[in-house]
């Protein structure tokens, strides 16, 4: 994971609960999500149905069939780990996918919506309001904006806590109070 651009994640922290409601994520961070989870366990998730796996690992995969193709990048156009064949081959043609010039898994044209369950869903005001009744979050003077960093730990810590857990982003993020915190803003 040798990236220069630093990778990181809005978390919506309710206090008075001590748990991550949601986080606020780029294309980046849902690349990295999947390219994080589907190290080891690709396989495992293909022979157990979600309702047999332990932890949030489940309900990553399955959010993930559930996204609609249009905020999917074509298969075609990913190679492992994200990067790009550079090589010519001149006996194909076609014309270039839109979007498949980023690399990766999903379109960049959205923000997306993580769960603490690890669920993914496009992002709008509407479903963000909708999931914090959803969330029982009674006191909005209670949530607070946390910007965390994403790196080999914190990607380990997610990879562990998925298989542990169905509160993964409080798990890592809250629970153990060693992460970087970037930014905070209460409301």
């Amino acid at each position: 994971m040798a990236r220069t651009t630093q990778i990181t994640l809005k978390l919506l922290v309710d206090k008075s609960a001590r748990k991550v409601v949601f986080a606020e994520a780029s294309k980046e961070v849902v690349d990295f999500l999947i390219e994080v989870l589907q190290i080891p366990v690709c396989s495992i998730v293909k022979l157990l149905t979600t309702e047999r796996m332990v932890g949030a690992i489940g309900n990553f995969y399955k959010s993930m069939e559930d996204l609609d193709d249009s905020y999917l990048l074509p298969k075609n156009t990913n190679c492992y780990g994200s990067y790009k064949i550079d090589v010519k081959v001149n006996y194909v043609e076609g014309t270039e996918v839109g979007g498949a010039s980023n690399g990766g898994y999903v379109k960049g044209v959205v923000t997306y919506i993580i769960m603490d369950n690890l669920s993914i869903t496009p992002m709008s005001t509407i479903s963000s309001i909708a999931l914090l009744n959803k969330c029982n979050v009674r006191e909005v003077g209670a949530l607070e904006e946390k910007i965390v960093k994403l790196g080999f730990d914190e990607a380990r810590e997610i990879l562990k806590a998925s298989m542990e857990s169905k509160t993964v982003l409080t798990d890592v993020f809250l629970a153990k109070k060693k992460y970087q915190v970037l930014g905070k803003r209460h409301y």
